[in-house]
């Protein structure tokens, strides 16, 4: 039998991870979480059952396209695939998100939907 991946979760606001691991616990998905992108990052190194990353793209200390681009170059994690999230939809930020390196893109206030067909294609 397969093992499922688990699905990390980062993004500053409380909220956020706490809406999102009610949709995906209610779904039965495998997630760990936290509010910083420098935690993220540690996780990734030490969760290799980790396969995808819901990323928030606004955060103190460090936004989502550093840390998209320190994922990525990392030799280790590197693959993983990222969805990046963001509250601030403007034109051009979908570009910007997947010309960075991530792999799709979901804005605020999360579509259901669309985030369960983006998890299903990428886990």
């Amino acid at each position: 039998m397969k093992t499922q991946k688990v699905i990390l979760l980062i993004d500053d606001d409380n909220r956020n991870i706490f809406a999102l691991q009610l949709t995906l616990k209610a779904r039965k998905f495998k997630f760990v979480s936290t509010q910083s992108a420098m935690d993220g990052l540690q996780l990734l190194q030490s969760n290799p059952e980790i396969g995808l990353v819901l990323l928030d793209m606004m955060m103190p200390e460090m936004d989502g396209y550093e840390a998209i681009k320190k994922i990525r170059s990392s030799d280790i994690y590197g693959s993983v695939p990222i969805v990046a999230v963001t509250a601030n939809a403007m034109s051009g930020d979908k570009e910007k998100c997947l010309a960075a390196g991530a792999d799709d893109y979901i804005a605020k206030p999360i579509d259901v939907d669309r985030l369960m067909k983006v998890i299903e294609k990428l886990l």
